[in-house]
C-alpha cells in the first residue's frame, strides 16, 4: 500500500513510522523548519519531502496520483479539507483521511470536500468512554471490520448470572458468538451444551450490542 501522509508533527510522524514498520510505501509533506529537523532524526530522508500540502508541483513530486490512501494530518483543518479535495479531484485517490483539530468543524469533514474518514479526538474519546462504561468489566481486545464487531474477553466473577447455564441457554443475540473458554488454564472448545463455571475467562466476537447483552449476562451483581 503507498500512502501520502501530509503534516509532519507527532500525529503524521508516528503514521508514518507505523505504516513502514508494517512495510508499506510512504512519502510524508511539510514546510516548516523545526519540524523537518525533527522528521530527519525519525525517519528515513528519502520518505520525507519538503513544501506545502497543497501545492500541486509538491504533490506531483511526491507522486500523490499514484497513493492508495491520502492521510491529512496537519494542525490546520483547512489545509486538511483542502488536501483531501484536491486528493480525490485532481489526483484521483481512492481513500481519503483527515484530522480534525477543532471540532467545530467537523460537519465539514464529509463527501463535500471528499473526506471518507474524519478523525474526531474528542469525538472518538466520548465514544470509548460510552463503549467501555456500557461493558462493564468486559475488555475490549480488538476491532473488526472499522469497529463493527469487537473482539471481547472477560473473567466470569462470582454471581454472574451466567454460571451453571449452557451456551445454548443463554439467548445470544445472533450477532454474539463464544469463540473459546479458557477454563484453569486449559482452552475449552464451547459448544452449545458447554456450561459456563465461575472464572471462565471467555472470549467472544460481537457487535457493540451482542457485546452489551454478553456483558449483563457475565457480570458480577449490583451490590446491594
Amino acid at each position: 500500500m503507498f500512502v501520502v501522509v501530509v503534516g509532519g508533527g507527532r500525529m503524521g510522524a508516528q503514521l508514518a513510522g507505523l505504516l513502514l514498520a508494517h512495510g508499506h510505501r510512504v512519502r510524508i509533506v511539510e514546510q516548516r523548519k523545526e519540524i523537518l529537523g525533527l522528521l530527519h532524526r525519525e525517519l528515513p530522508t528519502e520518505v520525507i519531502y519538503e513544501g506545502n500540502v497543497t501545492d500541486p508541483t509538491v504533490l506531483d513530486r511526491v507522486e500523490l496520483g499514484r497513493a492508495d490512501v491520502a492521510a491529512a494530518c496537519t494542525a490546520d483543518d483547512a489545509e486538511n479539507l483542502a488536501f483531501c479535495y484536491m486528493a480525490r479531484t485532481r489526483y484521483g485517490v481512492p481513500k481519503t483521511i483527515a484530522r480534525i483539530n477543532n471540532p467545530r468543524n467537523a460537519w465539514l469533514f464529509d463527501g463535500k470536500f471528499k473526506v471518507d474518514v474524519a478523525l474526531n479526538q474528542a469525538e472518538l474519546m466520548a465514544g470509548l468512554i460510552v463503549e467501555e462504561m456500557s461493558l462493564g468489566d468486559m475488555m475490549t481486545l480488538l476491532k473488526l471490520r472499522r469497529g463493527q464487531f469487537l473482539l471481547v474477553e472477560e473473567i466470569i466473577p462470582a454471581g454472574a448470572k451466567a454460571i451453571g447455564m449452557a451456551i445454548k441457554d443463554l439467548n445470544l443475540p445472533d450477532e454474539c458468538v463464544i469463540a473459546g473458554i479458557i477454563r484453569q488454564g486449559k482452552v475449552v472448545v464451547p459448544r452449545g451444551v458447554t456450561t459456563l463455571e465461575e472464572g471462565d475467562e471467555v472470549l467472544a466476537v460481537a457487535d457493540r450490542q451482542g457485546a452489551v447483552e454478553l456483558a449483563k449476562l457475565l457480570s458480577a451483581p449490583p451490590s446491594a
